[in-house]
């Protein structure tokens, strides 16, 4: 199905997940630094203490990962390179699993993300709430984002509230005067998911849900914990750092900044006059977000610029790496610091953040970010999946692991499609579809 297909506007979506029987997903993380894809074997499981609001378990049969060419910032900058690393990839993962894939779930970093909430009311006139008031309700909130250059990527209803009393979970069946609902909805530019959709489609593979990175890096890093009683995930990428931020077991925010690890290796580049490849090396071995007395002392050996093998290394202190490499987290950090305070999802996050993604690796950075945050940070790895290959199970992987996890919650959704009417995604499998279960009439 197209991405301006006329039978719905925006997005492909996902079918829901039986609660019966096995199903094979793969999905595609298409990031600025790598591009993963990964096929999994959703299972259904039995109700447990351990991430409470799975409904399957994961078992990453085929995994496939290649360095990315062609994005940049989470943009695709190049169709033919993209194209071409998303083949290997998909290849790649297709030999471990031993079966080929027509589909992918691919995340978005790209195309502005813009997190809105809407609020609507309806009249009930003193009669009990039932599943047309609720579609009608999420009907009128969906209906105000409606824009045409932007794609809903998610629209989750945050709450309902029954004559001003706020905070109801699940109004059916109760009564009252006014319905009303606060639905946040994030969307994003529909050229950046087009050209999204083009290099996966010129793969010969078709897009079967698109899912923004900031809720899939956060579902895979997040424990139910962090996401019942609000916590913000960071997921920091070689192109693009992006924010997610849940509370009452729901996406409530998501941000993204096109700043991320790749930067701190330009900069290092161009300050110590070296290759990008040797940054990079240097950022991993020597770089680190925090001052250290014995810097000064510590020598590192800067490999030159040109082909000529006359050419001697330059010798620097290690100082000088971390002030160039620290200079640009801490920038980062206090954009996303910025950004959480201007979202107004500040209290909601309290004092917990989950930082994540490839960048997150580096030395230093959780105490860099909890000086400049001033909040608890914890690294975050992908959560509740078997079958990783142990280079797969960092934070780098969260993103990837996340999409994998996400069919399972893609019925907390609701779409509105042309005619206004609400199409659920979920037609209710138990736990977590209390959300769609109440709309099944509208399919």
């Amino acid at each position: 199905m197209s991405l301006f297909g006329s039978s719905s506007f925006g997005l492909p979506r996902l079918k829901p997940l039986s609660s019966k029987r096995s199903h094979v997903v793969s999905v595609l993380d298409i990031g600025s630094t790598k591009v993963v894809c990964m096929i999994g074997r959703l299972a259904p499981r039995a109700e447990s203490q351990i991430l409470p609001n799975r409904t399957h378990s994961v078992e990453i049969i085929g995994i496939g990962h290649q360095k990315s060419r062609g994005v940049k910032n989470g943009v695709v900058a190049d169709l033919d390179a993209v194209e071409s690393v998303v083949r290997l990839a998909v290849d790649a993962a297709e030999r471990m699993a031993g079966l080929t894939i027509d589909s992918l779930i691919v995340n978005v970093s790209a195309g502005r993300l813009q997190s809105d909430v809407y609020t609507a009311t309806i009249d009930l006139g003193g009669q009990e709430v039932d599943a047309n008031d609720l579609r009608k309700v999420l009907s009128a909130a969906g209906q105000q984002s409606l824009r045409s250059d932007r794609a809903i990527l998610h629209s989750l209803p945050t709450g309902f509230s029954l004559d001003g009393e706020r905070g109801i979970r699940d109004p059916l069946a109760m009564f009252g005067d006014v319905l009303g609902v606060d639905m946040h909805v994030l969307t994003a530019e529909r050229a950046a998911l087009k050209n999204l959709e083009l290099c996966v489609n010129r793969a010969h593979l078709s897009v079967e849900g698109m899912v923004a990175t900031p809720y899939a890096s956060g579902l895979a890093a997040l424990v139910d914990d962090e996401v019942e009683l609000g916590c913000a995930a960071i997921d920091m990428g070689g192109g693009t750092t992006t924010i997610s931020v849940f509370a009452e077991g729901k996406l409530v925010h998501a941000d993204a900044v096109s700043l991320g690890g790749h930067h701190v290796t330009t900069d290092l580049a161009r300050g110590l006059s070296t290759r990008i490849e040797d940054a990079e090396r240097l950022k991993v071995v020597h770089g680190s977000a925090l001052p250290n007395s014995a810097d000064e002392r510590d020598i590192v050996s800067v490999p030159p610029i040109g082909e000529d093998d006359r050419d001697q290394p330059t010798h620097v202190p290690r100082a000088l790496v971390s002030r160039i490499v620290r200079a640009r987290i801490e920038e980062t950090l206090e954009l996303i610091r910025d950004r959480i305070q201007r979202s107004g999802f500040s209290p909601i996050v309290g004092k917990r953040i989950v930082l994540t993604g490839g960048a997150s690796q580096l030395t230093g950075l959780p105490e860099a970010a909890r000086r400049i945050l001033a909040r608890n940070v914890r690294i975050g790895r992908p959560l509740g999946v078997s079958g990783l290959p142990a280079a797969a199970k960092g934070p780098a992987f969260s993103t990837a692991v996340g999409l994998m996890i996400y069919p399972q919650v893609a019925d907390l959704e609701t779409h509105a499609s042309h005619g206004g009417m609400f199409s659920a995604l979920g037609a209710g499998n138990g736990r977590i579809a209390r959300m769609g279960q109440w709309l099944k009439e509208s399919f």
